[in-house]
């Protein structure tokens, strides 16, 4: 508790205070992003950069009025089954408005499969990582537009984010450190976020653990080939743009009989953003986001450690064919611009 609030005490006046620059400089920022487009870049993406950062700035302000009225008119707790409602709206709107935003400013098109699938719950709900962008989809299309409550097994860097820190805490959620052993003590804490959920309710995690790239995909091979992994390896090798899966999380929580169905978001657009900063080079200007679901029966699921290992990297593989199917081409490097902030 001592570290979180410490955390706190850094990022919300920090956030506060770069929102309050945003706004003050914005006139003069945007002048300039304009001319720097008109003279050497393509498609205003200089303009739509400092739109972006600028739109999420002041989203976390909003974001963080919002959970200090929740707060101050009823406090949070987890008995408080008013106030868990209100948080839920809250992160649901947040997340939809952003994406659209987003979608919007950067003349991006939203295409979605197979949604019906989704519900009811309860449900796992599992996807690819390739962007900071990515972490919106689940909770704007499965959470907002279809009403599934998500619990969420996310990476502790996303506390850096005020509003994730502060409603991520309110709400039932599991944050976990990226890279490290999946100890007992996180896959049982994991576990616990299948506790009473109903058919409203869904577990999200990414199998991956990080964003996928080349260098880690390697880094990971490796590093199980030097531990005897051969198999999983070979398997691992199969894939060619995803990560292969971490076991322990979406194993963990097949080991607790929850009842609940296997849900697979697999989406295609937002890679090449692995940082904010990656915005600025327009590689998203005017691409279309490709979402699909499937959905995976409880009891079609083998029963056994072995045969859930085979399971999952079968579901993955197909995951990976149809992720590598809808891959947006790279883009060449941008040039003069054009005159209007169109796709």
């Amino acid at each position: 508790m001592p570290r979180r609030w410490t955390r706190r005490v850094i990022t919300v006046p920090g956030y506060l205070l770069a929102f309050a620059l945003a706004v003050v400089l914005l006139p003069v920022l945007l002048p300039l992003a304009a001319a720097v487009d008109l003279v050497h870049r393509e498609r205003m993406a200089t303009t739509r950069f400092l739109a972006a950062v600028t739109l999420y700035l002041a989203f976390e302000a909003l974001g963080l009025a919002v959970l200090g009225w929740i707060f101050a008119t009823g406090g949070v707790s987890p008995e408080s089954a008013r106030q868990r409602v209100r948080l839920y709206q809250l992160e649901h709107w947040w997340a939809t408005a952003l994406l659209q935003a987003l979608l919007r400013l950067f003349g991006m098109k939203l295409e979605i499969e197979g949604a019906e699938v989704v519900r009811p719950g309860p449900i796992v709900l599992v996807a690819n990582h390739v962007s900071v962008a990515d972490v919106l989809l689940p909770a704007s299309l499965v959470a907002d537009r279809l009403g599934i409550r998500l619990r969420y097994v996310a990476k502790r860097e996303l506390l850096w984010d005020p509003c994730v820190d502060f409603a991520g805490h309110w709400l039932p959620n599991v944050f976990v450190r990226r890279g490290s052993a999946d100890t007992p003590g996180d896959v049982a804490r994991v576990q616990a976020l299948l506790e009473g959920l109903g058919p409203e309710d869904g577990v999200f995690l990414f199998p991956e653990g990080t964003r996928s790239t080349p260098e880690r995909r390697a880094r990971l091979l490796a590093g199980r080939a030097a531990t005897g992994w051969t198999e999983l390896v070979e398997r691992g090798r199969r894939l060619s743009t995803l990560m292969p899966p971490r076991l322990s999380g979406v194993l963990g929580l097949l080991d607790r009989d929850s009842g609940a169905d296997v849900v697979f978001m697999a989406h295609a657009g937002f890679d090449g953003v692995r940082r904010i900063s990656d915005m600025w080079n327009g590689v998203l200007i005017g691409r279309t986001v490709r979402v699909a679901f499937w959905r995976c029966r409880r009891a079609s699921i083998p029963a056994d450690r072995e045969g859930r290992i085979d399971w999952l990297f079968r579901e993955w593989e197909r995951l990976d064919a149809w992720v590598s199917g809808h891959q947006s081409p790279p883009r060449a490097g941008l040039g003069v611009a054009a005159s209007a902030l169109g796709p």
